[in-house]
């Protein structure tokens, strides 16, 4: 039998990743504060002597590259958001320059780290109050671009995973590491400025590289856990499994739940029963989950009452 029209048995998928979002049009915005200061702070930092202040305009050059690669995701995305040679669509491209966006915190941690050492072993002269001016300026700066990239977070209701756009959370935590080193920046100059501790210009640049680095760490946990699949805690598949096993005569022998997008969740469900029903009947036992948004199931018999099987995508 040949179909001219699959009907409802054909969807999208795209996940939501077609579309232009708010976190793309304000990482823009802020990919251009970024440049701006940074540039800013560079020259500041060499011509006021200050390693707190060229560590927080460092900072920023490598933020705006990743803040770009942010901005280039989101395109990707949803250009190639219907090209089926992503077979779950771009959904995961995200996740992926989150991971990149960690990557980069961990190298800027160290960069900073081992340039803090260094002046603490030979300090140079620091001209104070143009060094305090320009770091006000830059944390007012980084501010800015926190607001612009503040996440809207969806958390977890008994239907729902904890959902994250994690490029925006990446680009946001960039921003939140400059205004990090921007405050530790201002610390060091006002206290050795005051009290005379120059030591403190570099060892605020030590505190604020262990701080990153443990951003960095988070980010890159929760990403390469989307990445490898393993973002869905057991709590939920164990729902899944129960709505599925509350109808009768049914067991769920194989299951498996991954991201396909910052809010939508694909499953594979393997069903057996002495009496199977459609595809479509056990995909109904889930609805309650609306972040499932690709669900295929494959229906068996039991063995001993013969050997048949239906699936539905």
């Amino acid at each position: 039998m040949h179909l001219t029209d699959a009907g409802p048995w054909e969807h999208s998928h795209t996940f939501g990743t077609d579309a232009h979002t708010h976190g793309e049009r304000r990482t823009r915005w802020v990919v251009a504060l970024t440049l701006l200061m940074m540039t800013v702070e560079i020259a500041a930092g060499i011509s006021f002597g200050s390693m707190a202040l060229l560590a927080d305009g460092w900072h920023m050059g490598t933020h705006a590259a990743a803040l770009g690669i942010a901005v280039f995701a989101y395109a990707y995305a949803r250009r190639h958001a219907a090209d089926p040679r992503y077979t779950f669509g771009t959904g995961k491209v995200g996740a992926l320059a989150g991971f990149g966006s960690a990557v980069g915190l961990a190298a800027v941690a160290l960069f900073v780290f081992a340039e803090s050492l260094d002046r603490l072993r030979a300090p140079v002269t620091i001209r104070f109050d143009e060094a305090i001016a320009v770091a006000g300026v830059g944390l007012a700066v980084n501010l800015a671009s926190a607001f612009l990239l503040r996440g809207d977070h969806h958390h977890g209701d008994g239907t729902h995973v904890h959902h994250h756009d994690h490029n925006l959370r990446g680009a946001y935590l960039h921003v939140m590491a400059d205004a990090l080193t921007s405050v530790l920046a201002i610390i060091a100059l006002v206290t050795g400025r005051q009290l005379g501790w120059t030591w403190m210009d570099p060892m605020m640049g030590v505190v604020g590289a262990l701080v990153i680095s443990r951003w960095s760490y988070g980010l890159l946990r929760d990403t390469s856990a989307v990445l490898l699949d393993a973002e869905v805690p057991p709590e939920r598949r164990a729902q899944i499994r129960q709505a599925i096993e509350s109808d009768a005569d049914t067991r769920v022998v194989d299951l498996h739940v991954w991201r396909v997008g910052p809010s939508h969740l694909a499953a594979v469900i393997s069903v057996v029963s002495h009496e199977p029903q459609e595809p479509e009947h056990y995909k109904a036992l889930v609805t309650e989950f609306t972040d499932l948004s690709h669900v295929t199931v494959e229906v068996h018999r039991c063995r001993s009452e013969g050997s048949s099987s239906n699936t539905a995508g």
